[in-house]
């Protein structure tokens, strides 16, 4: 699914969902990464947070998942649940109570499922479940997020593009992930001198924050397909002319990754348009949340995709992007898949564990080759199922694999 994460993606053997990391190229000072040297039998400490909405039905189903696959592979999990979102605002009146934030900084991985949901929506800002996220991210200093996007064989025609377009698309999304707009000061709602309320928000990013996340995106090209766009609005802000800026002057330590630039108004068309010119993409942070979402649904659906947060140090903070679907929650009708993902890329790029992420990953494109689906993906000709019903066809074809190879 890079200077900051010097890592080597790689495709994995047969069909992908995204691309690999080997253990092996891990750099002090970088990304965190697992050693390579790890004893036969291996424990992990994983902070699991189910938040809101369908959060818990997904995060029960991976955890699973993720137990069986690694039991496989001779890894021992601990799990340890902790509240956030609006279930912590509920049970202690913050979206992030420090017990949580302690209990994730201490554990080798953090798995969070969804939080937020229209209970909340009224709230201060400051009793937002959404803030306890951002107080997440930047409590775990994750600032790069990995996002893929694969159009799967099995998926092209759930994609509302045609299937010429939608075809063979595989492209990642490299979003900054702790500045611009979101962190931005000063910021908030006051009065003019005509007596009128004004929101403002500040975008801004510092040279190194740039750097560090264009180092990410230039290596996690270098191992794809030699491509990277930068994705910015140069022709308007000047935070985003520092970016271009700098960008562009780190393209001459990457002689082989083709750089371009893009309007982020037109990458959003060129998405729909022509999605297979994309390779890498790396963004700032609220137009990668855009992006992201919008090349999400090129695949069919929102529910099919992981994501991964890295750091320089400490653990990763890996979820699914769909939100937390009110609406379906308690109905047995999520689709886990997303989440599932996100607990093998939180094996392969949280701890190096690629045989299991790797089970996990084959386990999800058999149950989808078995022609199950949940709402969200469903077609005609195909088995309508629900979030257990999918998990349980996962964690079978997990257990019958033969062991499984990088």
């Amino acid at each position: 699914m890079p200077a900051a994460l010097q890592a080597n993606i790689r495709p994995i053997k047969g069909p992908s969902l995204f691309r690999s990391v080997s253990k092996r190229s891990c750099q002090p000072g970088r990304i965190r990464c697992a050693s390579a040297s790890a004893s036969p039998a291996k424990r992990y400490n994983i902070t699991l947070l189910p938040g809101d909405g369908i959060g818990p039905e997904v995060i029960s189903v991976a955890k699973n998942v993720l137990h069986q696959a690694g039991s496989l592979e001779g890894i021992e999990f601990s799990f340890q649940e902790m509240p956030m979102g609006g279930a912590a605002l509920d049970l202690v009146g913050v979206a992030l109570p420090e017990e949580t934030l302690s209990a994730a900084k201490q554990s080798d991985a953090v798995l969070l499922g969804a939080i937020g949901g229209y209970k909340w929506d009224k709230n201060e800002k400051n009793l937002k479940p959404e803030t306890g996220l951002l107080q997440l991210r930047e409590g775990l200093k994750v600032f790069a997020n990995l996002r893929p996007a694969t159009v799967l064989p099995q998926l092209v025609d759930a994609s509302t593009l045609k299937k010429e377009v939608a075809q063979g698309v595989d492209l990642m999304v490299v979003r900054e992930l702790t500045g611009g707009i979101y962190f931005g000061k000063p910021r908030g709602i006051n009065t003019n001198d005509n007596g009128e309320e004004v929101g403002f928000n500040t975008e801004v990013y510092a040279a190194h924050e740039i750097d560090r996340i264009a180092r990410v995106a230039f290596e996690t090209a270098r191992k794809r397909r030699g491509k990277l766009c930068s994705v910015d609005k140069a022709n308007v802000l000047e935070a985003s002319m520092l970016w271009r800026r700098r960008v562009t002057a780190l393209a001459a330590e990457y002689p082989d990754v083709e750089l371009s630039h893009m309007y982020v108004d037109n990458a959003s068309m060129q998405l729909i348009r022509d999605p297979k010119q994309f390779d890498t993409i790396v963004t700032n942070n609220i137009f990668g949340d855009i992006l992201s979402d919008e090349a999400s649904m090129i695949t069919g659906s929102i529910g099919m995709l992981p994501s991964a947060s890295l750091g320089e140090s400490g653990p990763g903070l890996f979820e699914p992007i769909h939100g937390s679907a009110p609406d379906i929650a308690g109905q047995d009708k999520a689709n886990p898949l997303a989440t599932i993902l996100s607990a093998a890329m939180l094996l392969k790029y949280g701890l190096g564990e690629e045989k299991a992420a790797n089970r996990i990953e084959k386990a999800v494109l058999d149950a989808l080759n078995k022609g199950l689906r949940t709402g969200d993906i469903y077609s005609s000709g195909t088995k309508l199922v629900g979030c257990k019903e999918m998990g349980e066809e996962v964690l079978k074809s997990v257990e019958s694999q033969v062991p499984a190879s990088v």
